[in-house]
């Protein structure tokens, strides 16, 4: 069954209907991450996400990576599931290769009720309609990826080749391969 070949966190969000227990949180602390969703922890409220970009600028820059911002939220399912892949061993090792990795928890954007959005603005997104809003930038900030940053928004039901496909290409250009 295709299920078994998945990342748990993944298997488990494609396994359960969207619908299934849905509950719409009154604020972000009210989802936390659980046992069901693990890598929900991974979209953190409580970061400075100011500082968390800078310092994975500085990162990537001082070994000629890419950063990879994801704006997420640990209720949306398709960040879970963007954020689940990043932790399986082979995004893991394209990351480790060419990546700093940030996540930033961007809480509910579309029901007006959004916050670090000046992190999309920073890079000349305006505005977040969907979670995750994924941005590919150069160790000096330059956004990479403006036509595809909104696009992540169907990352659940994306494959894992697709996706990562789209991550090594900015990775293959970096390094002039």
């Amino acid at each position: 069954m295709l299920l078994n070949k998945l990342p748990a966190s993944i298997a488990l969000l494609l396994a359960v209907p969207a619908t299934a227990g849905a509950v719409e949180p009154a604020t972000e602390s009210a989802a936390p991450a659980n046992a069901a969703h693990p890598e929900a922890r991974l979209y953190d409220a409580s970061i400075d996400a100011t500082e968390a970009v800078d310092a994975a600028l500085a990162r990537a820059a001082g070994r000629d990576a890419l950063v990879l911002v994801a704006m997420g939220a640990n209720w949306c399912h398709d960040s879970r599931a963007f954020a689940g892949w990043m932790e399986t061993e082979r995004f893991g090792q394209l990351i480790a290769d060419h990546y700093e990795l940030v996540f930033i928890n961007v809480g509910h954007p579309q029901t007006a009720d959004g916050h670090n959005l000046h992190i999309a603005d920073r890079f000349g997104i305006d505005g977040i309609d969907g979670t995750p809003t994924v941005l590919v930038l150069s160790p000096d900030g330059m956004l990479l990826n403006e036509e595809t940053a909104r696009s992540w928004r169907n990352a659940a039901s994306r494959s894992e080749d697709e996706i990562f496909e789209e991550l090594r290409k900015f990775a293959l250009v970096r390094v002039g391969t």
